[in-house]
């Protein structure tokens, strides 16, 4: 069952990031010259993302705690990461993000056009430059388009939470910005990274956690500790409901 799943999936996946690649493209053309951030065809790739969702009648959502977001700050959003399908699932929030992926999305034809079309930014994560490049988000934050982070750097291999890398929590403290976090599950479920099969059936949840203010923070380790620990705690209740 499992077996005959995946690959439905996989040719599903396949047929939306073609259709959704020419769409895009086509709205990137149109809006380019005043959509400063790629506003436009992010939102378009929301719209495959809720279609990816709906690949199996077993995937069941949940979400909780969206009213904490204020648009009216500057704001930094950090989750854990358990599968391919996380971004997928993100996106079904109220309000799109500049999302931060490894460069070595761009190097899978389609999905790396994708993720270019969209603005969203992209890190070599073994580079000394990659923490340099995160400053390209000061611009947008500065704007109020909220940015999105996965801290543990890559996705789990076991569903634990991974130890977090620096480049959020330096960002926040250097320009002041508050972190956002959230928790998931599910996605570890329904599609395991150590595994090529998908579970038709899962249930994904996603809880946005209070704001953590970084200026609240005497330096980056503190604030990177207290909201690992957070995380991790939120997560461990989440896993628990």
């Amino acid at each position: 069952m499992r077996y005959l799943f995946s690959i439905y999936v996989f040719i599903y996946f396949s047929f939306l990031f073609l259709i959704f690649f020419f769409i895009i493209s086509l709205v990137f053309l149109l809006t380019f010259p005043f959509d400063k951030y790629r506003k436009a065809p992010n939102y378009t790739l929301s719209i495959m993302a809720r279609f990816m969702m709906k690949a199996s009648p077993g995937w069941k959502m949940e979400f909780e705690g969206e009213e904490k977001y204020d648009p009216s700050k500057p704001t930094i959003f950090v989750s854990n990461h358990q599968s391919f399908l996380d971004m997928a699932f993100i996106y079904h929030l109220p309000w799109k993000m500049k999302w931060v992926s490894k460069r070595s999305l761009t190097y899978i034809p389609v999905m790396g056009w994708l993720v270019w079309l969209t603005g969203h930014l992209t890190i070599n994560r073994s580079s000394k430059t990659a923490l340099k490049k995160l400053d390209n988000l000061v611009a947008p934050l500065k704007d109020l388009v909220p940015v999105m982070i996965f801290p543990e750097g890559t996705r789990t291999m076991d569903g634990k939470l991974k130890p977090f890398k620096n480049g959020a929590f330096l960002l926040a403290k250097e320009h002041g910005f508050r972190i956002q976090p959230m928790v998931i599950d599910g996605g570890y479920e329904a599609m395991p990274p150590s595994s090529g099969l998908l579970n038709p059936n899962a249930t994904f949840k996603l809880k946005v956690l209070d704001v953590i203010e970084s200026e609240h923070f005497d330096d980056m380790k503190s604030l990177k500790d207290h909201t690992y620990h957070i995380m991790k705690q939120e997560l461990q209740k989440l896993k628990e409901t």
